[in-house]
């Protein structure tokens, strides 16, 4: 299982403690938002593309989305929304609890400029029933993130 995978690559970061499960499913924004208590620009929503048939992941707030115009400018090529039933073969979590952890290799993550605005954000941890707490600054380089862009309305 996904949430597995990622407790374990959180422990390994020393952030085992960061995840957060809950009864409730947190598999869109407004459910997250709802479980964790937070409003939904704190939860980081994972986006899973393919730009030229190569999965690229873009984390950004729950409250923004994506402006297509940008996302040319920051990648030199139109993206695509990976289709629903092909997510999982691409990044190794399956919908509802994608997360920029312990994804397949090779899988670039970037994260938007909307996290910045955050002191805390929670992305979710592997499965539609959990998340985890952290700075963007934290996020950023347990990942490591390829990158920041600014690819959000």
């Amino acid at each position: 299982m996904s949430i597995e995978k990622v407790q374990a690559f959180l422990a390994a970061k020393g952030m085992a403690d960061r995840v957060i499960t809950f009864e409730t499913s947190t598999a869109t924004v407004e459910l997250a938002a709802e479980a964790v208590g937070v409003e939904p620009g704190r939860i980081a929503k994972t986006m899973s593309f393919l730009v030229d048939g190569a999965p690229l992941l873009v984390i950004l707030a729950g409250d923004v989305r994506v402006d297509n115009h940008r996302f040319k400018e920051a990648f030199h090529k139109k993206g695509r929304m990976i289709p629903f039933d092909q997510v999982e073969a691409f990044i190794g979590h399956a919908p509802g609890g994608v997360c920029p952890f312990a994804i397949k290799e090779g899988v670039p993550v970037y994260l938007d400029e909307s996290l910045r605005r955050f002191e805390t954000v929670y992305p979710a941890a592997g499965d539609d029933h959990s998340a985890v707490r952290l700075t963007p600054e934290e996020l950023y380089r347990i990942i490591p993130a390829a990158g920041w862009v600014a690819v959000s309305k």
